[in-house]
């Protein structure tokens, strides 16, 4: 069998989630049909972030096993050519027999967009919060979730019972780019809603609502309040994926929301 490491980006705004499901349109299940489409051959792909309906990805990273060896990029123009416009692939190279894109992980980055004002081209890839936003009360409300905490305030109830809600926070950063407020949250793995949650909380700091002692205490022992302040998955990229060595690229919101 031979393995291909690939970076891709996509519009999640129409998709069920990464995940591959039945009566659903998926990211991996795109993925899956148009390397067979164009191998010919079954594959397996599987991937570093398991992103929910309508969350975008700006460098999700997934890989690719399969019988047929093939040059990366004739790989990446063969896939490409076969996908819809909302997928790209930006990079395709051959990886080690034992890499996994999820296994081999140290830790993985999300960025949320929230926007100061409405806009007409944005509105697939922001928040929209008329309220005005203290950034320095929501800085403080993100820098109580750096370190070890238990999260299971912050995850959904539906999340499989025997899953750990323990994970470790790296780094948070908040930094505003005119109308545009960019969140980045870096850890070694993330919970089924988790991000939404905490961007949520933070965004009501924001307005003023809550305070840095009461979110400490949604860390401390279990609250439905986050779940009430879920963030809508419009404003959330899946940044990177961060292996062995690698870096956190500079926050660069796309373009397009501008």
């Amino acid at each position: 069998m031979h393995k291909y490491k690939i970076i891709l980006e996509y519009d999640g705004t129409n998709y069920s989630g990464w995940q591959k499901q039945k009566n659903a349109k998926s990211i991996q299940g795109a993925l899956i049909t148009a390397a067979e489409e164009f191998l010919g051959t079954p594959v397996d792909i599987q991937g570093a972030g398991r992103t929910d309906a309508g969350v975008h990805a700006l460098a999700q990273t997934a890989h690719l096993e399969s019988s047929e060896k093939i040059n990366p990029v004739t790989l990446r123009i063969g896939l490409n050519d076969n996908l819809p416009a909302g997928i790209n692939i930006r990079h395709v190279e051959s990886a080690h027999p034992r890499f996994h894109a999820r296994h081999s992980a140290v830790s993985r980055s999300y960025l949320y967009l929230i926007a100061r004002r409405r806009t007409a081209f944005g509105k697939r890839y922001v928040w929209w919060i008329k309220d005005n936003l203290d950034v320095k009360k929501m800085q403080q409300a993100l820098n109580v979730f750096t370190g070890f905490h238990d999260f299971a305030s912050f995850a959904d109830k539906r999340m499989d019972k025997e899953t750990s809600t323990e994970v470790n926070i790296e780094n948070v950063q908040i930094q505003e780019f005119s109308d545009i407020i960019a969140l980045r949250i870096t850890g070694s793995h993330f919970l089924w809603k988790m991000v939404r949650r905490i961007v949520g909380i933070a965004a009501e700091a924001g307005r003023g609502k809550l305070t840095v002692p009461a979110i400490k205490q949604m860390l401390d022992s279990y609250s439905e309040v986050p779940a009430h302040f879920t963030a809508p998955p419009s404003g959330l990229f899946l940044e990177a994926i961060l292996y062995e060595g690698d870096r956190l690229p500079e926050i660069k919101p796309p373009i397009c929301i501008y």
